[in-house]
């Protein structure tokens, strides 16, 4: 397999060490590497994230800092890997405040004086992992995951990532520690295959 680079981005606003989606994004980097990938980490949770207030600021802002250099990984990265706890049925405000940030116009996408917006990250591919403590299973045929979907249209999609792939994790306040560890492994052996 040609090696491959990879953005790891991490969506738990907790930096605790000990949260779920760290841990699979730990195994996803490790088995990444161990296969030859070149990994780059953007942890929401260490990031300076303002939150956009205006159409104006959005449309005519200029990243600097965090955000200027989570671009730049972006930018680098053939392959994007996103990982969330399922917050209030949606990602947690600092992810989506981290993709309204690094998701502008001129980086992310162009306006055309016609038609749909150019995709400025066409090219790129992306796999999202959501935790949660429902069941996977209520999660996706009762909720139609919708925020996992949300994500994969309005914003990945729209700037021209795809295929998108999803991995869903649920009832993780049961998960036993074989559980935890089989989960480890898959993600390991996600991220060796880059995907």
């Amino acid at each position: 397999m040609t090696p491959r680079r990879i953005a790891v981005v991490i969506g738990h606003p907790d930096p605790a060490p000990e949260r779920l989606c760290r841990q699979l994004a730990a195994a996803y980097a490790k088995g990444a590497e161990e296969a030859g990938h070149a990994v780059r980490t953007l942890d929401v949770a260490v990031l300076e994230i303002p939150y956009l207030r205006t159409k104006v600021d959005f449309e005519t802002g200029t990243s600097t800092g965090d955000i200027a250099s989570a671009q730049e990984t972006l930018a680098w990265a053939e392959h994007w890997v996103i990982l969330y706890p399922l917050w209030l049925g949606s990602m947690p405000a600092m992810l989506k405040a981290f993709f309204e940030q690094v998701g502008r116009p001129g980086f992310a996408f162009r306006y055309r004086d016609k038609g749909f917006p150019e995709k400025l990250m066409a090219g790129r591919t992306a796999h999202i992992v959501v935790t949660m403590g429902m069941p996977a299973l209520a999660y996706r045929w009762f909720f139609f995951a919708h925020s996992l979907r949300a994500l994969k249209r309005n914003i990945l999609a729209f700037i021209g990532v795809k295929p998108v792939g999803e991995t869903i994790i649920g009832g993780v306040d049961g998960l036993t520690a074989e559980k935890v560890a089989a989960l480890m492994a898959k993600m390991r052996a996600a991220g060796a295959s880059a995907r």
